[in-house]
């Protein structure tokens, strides 16, 4: 396996959002591209990974690999990348090797790891509505909502997204409308307000995503997972799926 990409921050940054999540996934490599799917320790969260094989200068894979990294470990050696460096990935042995040339060659050694846990497959969902907008307008909602509590909710009568929060003696409330930026589609009319609410801190870590796109698709249902996707077109795709907060009487 060697596998060589020019422009290596869609990488590197994607690995620096996902291990604030996870810190030990399974990468598949594959004809189609290097994927990860993951959940994190809490089993609150869920990263959907794939970095497209397009998006590599070089893609030489004989065969489907499957490798065990620690996330942490792989994020310190991208905050070397340099934004003109070239990167290679390859498989030396029990090794995971990370070559980065620009002024210099410096290689990285990082050992593959054995993951136990089952290889997760990413659940079959049945969303009441998706919501295509700006990934910055999600990213300020969260914002303010993290000034004034810890969980966050959802909801929508099919003409706009509205994105509130409520803590001990302030509240904050963001209204999207649906106009030729937010588009939003109903899928299924349940008779009941499409409401639901999320964990802040899981989100403002999702939302970092923002940096690798300016699009972001937004799909929930009363009181049901979340989920978040962020895409580049013939490059990059990198999902989330949050459990929700569900309040007790």
């Amino acid at each position: 396996m060697k596998l060589t990409i020019a422009d290596p921050k869609l990488l590197k940054d994607s690995i620096n959002i996902i291990s604030d999540i996870v810190t030990e996934a399974r990468f598949n490599i594959t004809k189609q591209g290097l994927e990860l799917i993951a959940m994190d320790p809490a089993n609150v969260a869920m990263v959907i990974f794939k970095l497209l094989s397009s998006s590599f200068t070089e893609y030489d894979l004989k065969q489907d690999m499957s490798i065990g990294l620690n996330l942490n470990n792989l994020k310190q050696v991208f905050k070397r990348v340099k934004a003109t460096d070239i990167l290679t990935l390859e498989v030396d042995g029990s090794q995971f090797k990370i070559t980065l040339k620009g002024a210099t060659t410096r290689r990285f050694y990082l050992p593959i790891i054995d993951i136990e846990e089952l290889e997760q497959k990413v659940p079959d969902l049945d969303f009441a509505v998706e919501i295509q907008t700006d990934s910055q307008l999600i990213e300020d909602a969260i914002a303010d909502a993290d000034i004034v509590a810890e969980s966050v909710s959802f909801k929508t009568d099919g003409k706009s997204l509205i994105i509130e929060a409520s803590g001990d003696l302030a509240k904050s409330s963001v209204e999207i409308k649906a106009d030729e930026n937010t588009k939003i589609n109903v899928l299924k009319k349940t008779g009941e307000e499409l409401k639901a609410k999320y964990s802040i801190e899981y989100l403002k870590k999702m939302i970092k995503s923002s940096k690798l796109s300016d699009r972001v698709v937004l799909k929930f249902s009363k009181d049901y997972p979340l989920r978040l996707d962020y895409i580049v077109k013939d490059r990059l795709e990198l999902g989330f799926i949050l459990a929700p907060r569900i309040e007790t009487e």
